[in-house]
Protein backbone atom coordinates (compact mmCIF):
# COMPACT_ATOMS: atom_id res chain seq x y z
CA UNK A 1 0.00 0.00 0.00
CA UNK A 2 1.35 3.74 -0.78
CA UNK A 3 1.78 5.62 2.41
CA UNK A 4 4.04 9.15 2.61
CA UNK A 5 6.64 10.17 5.29
CA UNK A 6 6.68 14.38 5.96
CA UNK A 7 9.09 16.54 8.11
CA UNK A 8 10.08 19.93 7.78
CA UNK A 9 12.74 22.60 8.99
CA UNK A 10 12.26 25.94 8.29
CA UNK A 11 14.84 25.38 5.76
CA UNK A 12 13.58 22.88 4.08
CA UNK A 13 11.01 19.91 3.94
CA UNK A 14 10.59 16.78 2.31
CA UNK A 15 7.31 14.62 1.93
CA UNK A 16 8.44 10.77 0.83
CA UNK A 17 6.09 8.26 -0.75
CA UNK A 18 6.42 4.50 -0.38
CA UNK A 19 5.13 1.63 -0.85
CA UNK A 20 4.98 -0.27 2.73
CA UNK A 21 3.47 -3.94 3.36
CA UNK A 22 -0.09 -4.41 4.56
CA UNK A 23 -0.51 -4.00 8.38
CA UNK A 24 3.22 -1.68 8.76
CA UNK A 25 3.66 0.26 11.22
CA UNK A 26 3.99 3.93 11.69
CA UNK A 27 7.80 3.57 12.73
CA UNK A 28 8.42 1.11 10.01
CA UNK A 29 7.69 3.23 7.50
CA UNK A 30 9.66 6.01 8.86
CA UNK A 31 12.86 3.35 8.86
CA UNK A 32 11.46 2.24 5.54
CA UNK A 33 11.70 5.80 3.94
CA UNK A 34 15.21 6.31 4.77
CA UNK A 35 14.26 10.18 6.36
CA UNK A 36 16.87 9.96 8.33
CA UNK A 37 19.65 10.46 5.38
CA UNK A 38 17.72 13.82 4.24
CA UNK A 39 17.50 14.73 8.06
CA UNK A 40 20.14 12.80 10.56
CA UNK A 41 18.76 15.04 13.45
CA UNK A 42 15.59 12.69 13.64
CA UNK A 43 16.24 9.72 16.25
CA UNK A 44 13.00 7.06 15.02
CA UNK A 45 12.80 6.17 18.55
CA UNK A 46 12.07 9.09 20.31
CA UNK A 47 10.18 11.19 17.94
CA UNK A 48 6.75 12.49 18.10
CA UNK A 49 5.01 11.39 14.73
CA UNK A 50 1.26 11.87 13.68
CA UNK A 51 -1.29 10.65 11.29
CA UNK A 52 -2.51 13.93 9.41
CA UNK A 53 -2.24 16.40 12.14
CA UNK A 54 -3.52 13.90 14.67
CA UNK A 55 -0.86 12.77 17.27
CA UNK A 56 0.24 8.62 17.48
CA UNK A 57 0.78 7.61 21.18
CA UNK A 58 2.58 4.41 20.19
CA UNK A 59 4.72 4.65 16.63
CA UNK A 60 5.30 1.40 16.95
CA UNK A 61 2.22 -0.36 17.22
CA UNK A 62 -0.17 1.99 14.87
CA UNK A 63 -1.10 0.18 11.71
CA UNK A 64 -1.37 2.35 8.97
CA UNK A 65 -3.91 2.70 5.93
CA UNK A 66 -4.04 3.58 2.28
CA UNK A 67 -2.61 6.73 1.54
CA UNK A 68 -1.67 7.52 5.55
CA UNK A 69 0.91 10.56 5.88
CA UNK A 70 3.28 9.58 8.43
CA UNK A 71 4.01 13.07 9.85
CA UNK A 72 6.92 13.82 12.16
CA UNK A 73 7.06 16.61 14.88
CA UNK A 74 9.67 18.78 16.00
CA UNK A 75 10.01 19.26 19.64
CA UNK A 76 8.44 23.00 20.62
CA UNK A 77 11.31 25.48 21.21
CA UNK A 78 8.36 27.51 23.23
CA UNK A 79 4.66 26.41 24.64
CA UNK A 80 2.81 27.92 22.31
CA UNK A 81 0.50 29.90 25.25
CA UNK A 82 3.63 31.11 26.72
CA UNK A 83 4.63 32.78 22.95
CA UNK A 84 0.71 34.00 22.52
CA UNK A 85 0.99 35.78 25.89
CA UNK A 86 5.05 37.45 24.48
CA UNK A 87 3.27 38.57 21.93
CA UNK A 88 0.26 40.33 23.82
CA UNK A 89 2.88 41.95 26.20
CA UNK A 90 4.58 43.70 22.87
CA UNK A 91 1.10 45.10 21.46
CA UNK A 92 1.16 48.64 22.41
Amino acid sequence: MKVEVAYATPEKQRIITLEVAEGSTAKQAVLQSAIVDVFPEIDPDHIDMGIFGKAIKMPETHQLREGDRVELYRPLKIDPKQARLNRAKKKP
